[in-house]
């Protein structure tokens, strides 16, 4: 899902982070609206429950200018950072996370410590990722694309 705020760099970057979230058993939705009204790039329910909030970062600058992402530690289990070789890792803090994505794959250079979310809070962004989840599960039925009936755990 893009809504044209996303750069074509970002784009490709999170493409990599979701191959890398799949073949963790993950699965993530882009562009998550969450209760503090901040919207994450990318949310990640894995395979035991916890919730890994991915902040994508295309460039130097787009690091320097965003001040939002220290919110997502209250709606995440674990913060990340994911951005491209030309971007260096240095310059993201050292309390989050590292993935290192080229479009095609990704790996995580560096793990996010865990920060447990509140009971809650985890059930709010359980619920969260349900319902949009499945509201654009049935908004891709309606358009007509082909959506996959049943998962690998059934």
């Amino acid at each position: 899902m893009a809504d044209g705020r996303q750069s074509e760099r970002a784009l490709v970057i999170r493409r990599g982070v979701q191959r890398l979230l799949l073949q963790m058993g993950a699965v993530a939705l882009p562009e998550l609206s969450l209760a503090s009204g901040r919207r994450a790039d990318l949310v990640a329910l894995m395979p035991k429950g916890d919730i890994w909030i991915i902040e994508i970062k295309s460039s130097v600058e787009d690091f320097r200018v965003d001040r939002k992402w220290p919110d997502y530690r209250m709606h995440s289990d674990r913060l990340f950072f994911a951005s491209h070789p030309e971007v260096p890792s240095s310059i993201f803090p050292e309390d989050c996370g590292f993935i290192l994505s080229d479009g095609y794959g990704a790996e995580i250079m560096r793990d996010a410590p865990e920060h447990r979310l509140a009971p809650a809070t985890r059930k709010a962004m359980m619920l969260r990722l349900a319902r949009v989840g499945a509201m654009r599960l049935t908004a891709a039925e309606l358009a007509g694309i082909d959506v996959p009936l049943e998962d690998d755990e059934a």
